[in-house]
């Protein structure tokens, strides 16, 4: 079986932030394959269904983002699931909007999710799927930044960039991680890193 984590905050008033794009390609992978994500056991929401063939468990941690690392810690303890088989899916401020890239492995970043998760599991050797919100505007304070909803012009970047979390986790599925990662980074590279879309617009609430 393969785990499929995306990281969030729990509760309507997160709902569509920037820093709940984990939680979304979840929904989205949801959705399109029919995977009930509604049962609440290890600390989150989970469901097991079947993507391209494959058996996934898609978890939805409800610890609140910089205590994602208690729920996954649990989860791939009570599966028994090897580090190789769990994929981790969140938002990154370092990449253009609506942009994706993967990495086998690595740092935190400075993302307070993956720095709990890597704590919890003492390894930096898990899969990564980052999703671009874009860097913070000057003047915005990190935190209100990342819990900020998306402005209309932002809204159908973002949505392409789910849709490129999903693809990324099919190619991973049907194929390996390498190709996934050749496809899927060398796009990024290729894409327009200077733009940057305004963030004065009404946002989508």
């Amino acid at each position: 079986m393969i785990i499929i984590v995306g990281l969030g905050n729990p509760g309507k008033e997160y709902d569509k932030t920037k820093h709940n794009v984990g939680f979304w390609v979840i929904d989205q992978l949801a959705k399109q394959y029919h995977i009930d994500v509604t049962k609440f056991k290890h600390k989150a929401l989970i469901g097991d269904g079947i993507i391209l063939g494959k058996k996934v468990l898609l978890v939805k941690p409800q610890t609140y983002m910089n205590l994602s690392g208690e729920s996954i810690r649990e989860i791939l303890k009570f599966y028994k699931i090897p580090l190789e088989q769990f994929y981790v899916i969140y938002d990154d401020t370092s990449l253009p909007l609506s942009t994706v890239r993967i990495r086998e492995k690595g740092s935190a970043g400075g993302h307070n999710g993956i720095k709990n998760i890597i704590a919890h599991l003492g390894t930096e050797d898990f899969v990564r799927i980052k999703v671009g919100i874009g860097e913070k505007p000057n003047g915005w304070d990190l935190a209100d930044y990342v819990l900020a909803k998306f402005s209309k012009d932002e809204q159908p970047l973002i949505l392409s960039g789910i849709d490129k979390a999903c693809h990324a986790i099919e190619i991973i599925l049907t194929k390996d991680i390498k190709e996934a990662m050749n496809q899927t980074n060398q796009k990024l590279k290729k894409e327009n890193k200077k733009a940057k879309p305004s963030h004065q617009n009404e946002v989508i609430s």
